[in-house]
């Protein structure tokens, strides 16, 4: 019977000396660095509606956290993959960010995808299959929705560029016929621009897709995804995701980035 027991005791023992998965000591948050108004790098640090959301959300579940500027939105998603990073705020729910990333119910915002033209040689747009044969571009790394994604993939002419001011420059001029970007970000860069009145956007959106707080499966704090779901919709439903939207749009209009020539 003792021997019985031993030998249970030592069968259990690689269970129970197994590596447990590190405590979420310190929720370690990443954003894009170029997408005002959602999520901006003021050069000292990272800004806007994102953010501000992922801190009032963490804030109120009494989760420590820190908000640190560490690269392009390229460099962002390669520290989610590898889980050295716990957070990404925000970012639209795709398949193939689902294998790394962990996508609560709520979302944080909502962020429509527009079509922004040149004035001079703007088309009529009231449906996806609108842009079939005129010559698109998007800002590398952003994706607007598998269906969106899929689309454009099959069936559009769309190339790429490092940022946004690079594809208005590019649709100012005529290389490319229309500009695929989120609509607030796209309005954040005009209004850089000075030159809002070179561009048109149609009142159709191509897609009005919902922004969410990604946790990243590898990092140490993939457990807290039902808490801070539970909070997002309590925050929604009582409108404070809305006010900090909006108190970010006005911060970007006075910012120091947005009134600099670009």
């Amino acid at each position: 019977m003792l021997l019985h027991a031993l030998a249970l005791a030592l069968l259990a023992a690689p269970v129970l000396l197994a590596p447990a998965q590190a405590a979420c000591t310190r929720l370690r948050i990443g954003a894009d660095p170029a997408y005002p108004p959602l999520h901006w790098y003021d050069g000292h640090q990272m800004q806007g509606a994102s953010v501000d959301i992922a801190r009032r959300v963490l804030d109120e579940l009494h989760i420590p956290y820190e908000v640190r500027y560490q690269g392009p939105f390229t460099r962002i998603m390669k520290l989610a993959e590898r889980g050295e990073i716990d957070m990404v705020a925000t970012l639209k729910k795709t398949p193939e960010r689902e294998q790394f990333l962990l996508f609560p119910k709520t979302a944080a915002l909502s962020n429509p995808v527009a079509v922004f033209q040149s004035r001079e040689r703007a088309f009529a747009f009231q449906a996806r299959q609108d842009l079939i044969g005129h010559r698109g571009g998007i800002t590398r790394g952003n994706r607007f929705g598998a269906d969106v994604d899929d689309f454009a993939k099959a069936s559009l002419d769309i190339e790429e560029a490092d940022t946004p001011e690079s594809n208005f420059n590019k649709l100012k001029v005529g290389r490319i016929d229309y500009f695929l970007t989120g609509y607030f970000v796209g309005m954040a860069y005009l209004l850089k621009r000075s030159d809002e009145a070179s561009f048109v956007v149609p009142s159709t959106y191509l897609a009005d897709t919902p922004n969410y707080l990604a946790l990243t499966l590898k990092g140490a704090c993939a457990d807290k995804l039902e808490a801070i779901d539970a909070k997002l919709l309590q925050l929604k439903k009582s409108g404070v995701l809305d006010e900090i939207i909006k108190a970010n749009l006005a911060r970007w209009r006075t910012s120091s980035l947005a009134r600099e020539a670009p």
